[in-house]
């Protein structure tokens, strides 16, 4: 379900601000020669990517502070599709329910359409996996909530978990030192200035990126493509419609280009209306019987009864960057800040938190004294070619819209499923396997789980019921075995346990607890009998042996432990 959003680089509107109470563990701020606020990491952005990595950060026991520089989360749907992967995500830490229950109303749509008008010709309809196409490959499904209704619940969870949320923040300098990044900040509800010291930063403050400009990270792409207005509009689409479900249709006509977008699913709508500065137009020529006007060449009514709710939303656009690179030695751009693309594919904010979600594990593992700083280097070397690749397709994606015919792409297209599952690291912090391909993409449907690569869902048959693999991941590394392994796994599990790594192992087979009635599990993770797989906390795969026969399987499963933690480092140290 390639769901799609009012999305893009926009000067937010925020709710009115909140009275501030101080969080348990806030610290008044004050001027420079305060002692700073410390803290383990600094989130700053209190968008998706960053309340998400707050909550995953929490998650895994470390509890950051969040600063965003608006009084409040958006109130605008922007992001409205999150992917059945990012959905893993939120189930893994205990959010998947709390998630769907905040769903928009358009849930249930599945058709997006680029057409002439809406009511006129339909160029082509993009196609996109069935439940049952999904079902096979996740536990889990698309979710459709708008961003203004997903922000407001992460935050919650945030603060629930233990993270210091501060909106009305502004970070004002940035500077690393060798004892971790000091951080000057100004509340902007008070003018109170203040200082944080943080071991770690998480850059997500968005495609405009303060931070990133900061510290001299650079970005390449073809960068602003389109820009747009935005106004809400009434009107009873039924007619036009033809009996549609749609989450969004791309309008292309010799009036307007642009894209209609169901907001209450009944007569509420917002319309997206790119306009060409290039040619003299402005955003303020938009006026109310400008916007009227082009509703109706939009959906094709010359004379559709209609009501403007209002013009006066800023002007965005579209663009497509990716930064030079996703880290320096104690910051880490995530998100909009990393990588902006266009809204076709619904990839931007699912990319972003699948950041965060790679980012989080890490992190803990370095601040306990776990890993070492290369598997903080692995996050750079793991997201930025996933962040290009994706960013390569929603453009493919937005040539449609713009006016190329879907042929002239559908040979460099991938598929929304593919795009959901199979993206691959080519390295970063696994032990790769000789011969492996050196792709950033795999067929979910037919996944090679490799190192490197997303750990398929596979269903088994638990004590309490069916139980899918993906479920066994997200707290520590998981260590599955086929029935017919021999006892070297206890020598992975004393390693892990002096190492400090929580690892679990299970044994999967027709006479274990988890029942693989049929050889999935075999056949999914590719393996022979008494084969092995190592998997991350965040659902990649570490390590594999395909067959478990050998008298060094654990040595070589507990160094691609060591591998993955950056012991040597430590060891060293």
């Amino acid at each position: 379900m390639p769901g799609l959003a009012a999305r893009g680089r926009l000067h937010r509107r925020r709710r009115p601000a909140p009275a501030r109470h101080p969080h348990p563990g806030h610290r008044p701020q004050g001027g420079s020669s305060m002692k700073p606020h410390r803290t383990p990491v600094l989130i700053v952005g209190g968008g998706l990517t960053g309340l998400s990595a707050a909550v995953f950060l929490a998650h895994h026991g470390v509890r950051a502070t969040l600063v965003e520089r608006h009084p409040d989360t958006s109130t605008h749907p922007k992001a409205r599709a999150i992917n059945p992967r990012t959905m893993e995500l939120y189930r893994a830490v205990g959010m998947e329910e709390r998630v769907r229950a905040g769903r928009s109303p358009i849930t249930g749509n599945t058709d997006l359409v680029h057409v002439e008008s809406l009511a006129g010709k339909e160029r082509v309809r993009m196609p996109h996996a069935s439940p049952e196409d999904i079902g096979r490959i996740s536990p889990t499904q698309w979710t459709l909530i708008d961003q203004n209704q997903l922000e407001p619940i992460l935050r919650e969870r945030a603060v629930e978990a233990g993270a210091d949320v501060r909106f009305s923040t502004r970070v004002d300098a940035i500077r690393e030192n060798g004892t971790g990044v000091l951080v000057d900040t100004t509340d902007l509800s008070t003018g109170a200035a203040g200082r944080i010291h943080a071991d770690y930063v998480i850059a997500a403050d968005g495609s405009r990126s303060p931070l990133r400009e900061m510290l001299g990270i650079g970005a390449h792409g073809r960068g602003t493509l389109t820009d747009l207005v935005s106004f809400f509009f009434e009107a009873d689409l039924t007619e036009a419609l033809r009996g549609r479900r749609i989450i969004a249709a791309y309008v292309n006509n010799p009036e307007v280009r642009g894209t209609i977008i169901p907001i209450d699913n009944d007569r509420r709508w917002v319309i997206n209306v790119s306009f060409f500065p290039e040619q003299g137009q402005r955003a303020e020529d938009f006026t109310e019987e400008r916007c009227t006007a082009l509703v109706r060449a939009a959906v094709g009514v010359p004379d559709l009864p209609l009501k403007i709710e209002s013009v006066d939303m800023p002007a965005w656009d579209i663009s497509a960057r990716v930064a030079d690179t996703l880290a320096t030695r104690r910051v880490f751009v995530a998100g909009d800040a990393a990588h902006v693309m266009p809204p076709t594919g619904a990839f931007g904010a699912s990319t972003g938190i699948q950041d965060a979600y790679n980012l989080a594990w890490k992190l803990a593992l370095v601040l306990s004294g776990t890993a070492g700083p290369g598997l903080l280097e692995s996050y750079d070397a793991e997201r930025r070619p996933v962040a290009e690749e994706t960013v390569r397709q929603a453009m493919l994606r937005f040539a449609v819209r713009e006016g190329r015919q879907y042929q002239e792409v559908a040979a460099e297209l991938v598929d929304e499923t593919t795009m959901t599952f199979g993206y691959c690291y080519r390295s970063g912090a696994f032990a790769a396997e000789d011969g492996a391909p050196d792709t950033v993409l795999e067929d979910p449907e037919h996944p090679g789980a490799r190192p490197g690569a997303r750990a398929p869902h596979v269903r088994l048959d638990g004590p309490e019921g069916p139980v899918s693999l993906i479920d066994l991941y997200g707290d520590g590394f998981t260590l599955l075995v086929d029935e017919e392994a021999g006892p070297w796994t206890g020598a992975v599990e004393r390693e892990a346990a002096r190492l400090g790594a929580g690892l679990k192992v299970v044994r999967i087979g027709r006479g274990t607890r988890l029942w693989d009635q049929d050889g999935s599990f075999r056949r999914r993770y590719g393996l022979l009998a008494g084969g092995a797989v190592l998997v991350r906390p965040d659902g990649f795969v570490g390590w594999r042996t395909t067959a478990g026969h050998g008298g060094s399987l654990d040595r070589s499963a507990t160094a691609a432990l060591r591998r993955i933690l950056d012991r040597e480092t430590l060891d060293r140290e």
